[in-house]
This record gives structure tokens, sequence and C-alpha cells, in this order.
């Protein structure tokens, strides 16, 4: 998409450990016009797939599974929780990821009723590095007997190679801006087509 991939050019920062900050328009500051362009696409590359339900995990991907879901029908969207707490009850699946950013382990929780053998998946996410994110909300959906129709993904690191096993794995991956290479000390980043 290439005005996902123009934005980044003009406000992504490169730091250096493969890290592509993005937060004046993507996952702190939100540009809605650009959500509303990026849900508008991923309705037409996913035309015809059957989804019911938008998955994500907070918080970054919150803003763009709900902006996204206006698109496929205004179908609920259920995000994962990062932590337990005494607004979650009921029966749960949970399972933990490694969050490559924060440099740690979360869990990763949702309620049961939220989620079930009926539902027709779409998960939407803002990155894709090595995968351990999906890798949670895909372990949730198999729990939930849920079908994973596709996967969303806003900006995929394609060179920490999380996409290529994910669709080894047979998932449908579609990525809107897929950086090939980047470079801190020379500020350039390189796009493979997405």
């Amino acid at each position: 998409m290439k005005e996902l991939e123009e934005r980044i050019r003009r406000d992504g920062i490169i730091k250096d450990g493969g890290v592509l900050k993005v937060d004046a328009f993507l996952n702190h500051q939100c540009d809605v016009e650009l959500f509303d362009a990026m849900g508008a696409e991923w309705a037409q590359r996913f035309k015809g797939v059957p989804v019911n339900k938008i998955l994500t995990i907070e918080a970054s991907g919150i803003g763009i599974a709900c902006v996204a879901a206006r698109h496929f029908g205004n179908v609920p969207v259920v995000f994962a929780k990062k932590a337990q707490s005494i607004n979650l009850d009921g029966e749960q699946y949970a399972t933990s990821i490694y969050s490559f950013t924060k440099q740690r382990e979360f869990p990763v929780i949702v309620g049961k009723r939220f989620l079930g053998p009926n539902d027709h998946v779409l998960i939407l996410d803002d990155f894709l590095a090595n995968g351990k994110a999906l890798e949670g909300l895909l372990e949730i959906c198999e729990l939930a007997g849920a079908q994973v129709q596709g996967i969303g993904i806003a900006i995929e690191k394609a060179f920490q190679g999380g996409g290529d096993r994910l669709r080894a794995r047979g998932y449908r991956v579609e990525s809107l801006a897929r950086v090939g290479s980047m470079d801190a000390g020379a500020g350039t980043i390189e796009f493979l087509p997405a």
C-alpha cells in the first residue's frame, strides 16, 4: 500500500536493533484517515472471505481493528488482553507471548464468551516481526475452535521471518507494507512487494 509506505518513509524513525518507530501515526498518535484507508485495503484483499469477527491484541491493534471492522460490515472486534484484571470474569482462553519491542513475556487472555467454534476470524495487528504475538492469537483461536480466515498486518518486518513462517504453515498473511531492510545509520528503508 503506497500510502502507508510513503508515510513510513516520511514520519517513521529507524532505530538500532531493527526497531521502526511509527508512533507519529500508527501506534501512539493515530491517523484515523490512514486507518480507514488500511481497512478498505484489507477489505478488498479479503473480499469474499467469510469474516464474522476481527481479533487483535492490546493496545496498538485496537484502533486499527475498530476502524477496519467498518469495512467488513461492522463485525465485532475482540482484543486479547495482556494482563489479568478484575474486569475479566468467566472462563477464559489464555496463553503467553514474548514481545520483541517490550523484551518480555506477556499473558494473552480472551473471554470464552467472545470467541467460539462458529467464528470466522480475521486477525489484524500493527506489526509483524518474529510472529510471537500472532502465535499467541492463533493458539487462542485454536483453543476456541475458531477458524482463522486470514491475518492482516499494517507493517511486516520481513527480514525477521515471522511472516514467512506463518505463510509456510498455510496462513494467508496480507501485509500492507513489507520492510525488506532498514539502516538506522543511513536512515534508509527498503520495501518488498506487498
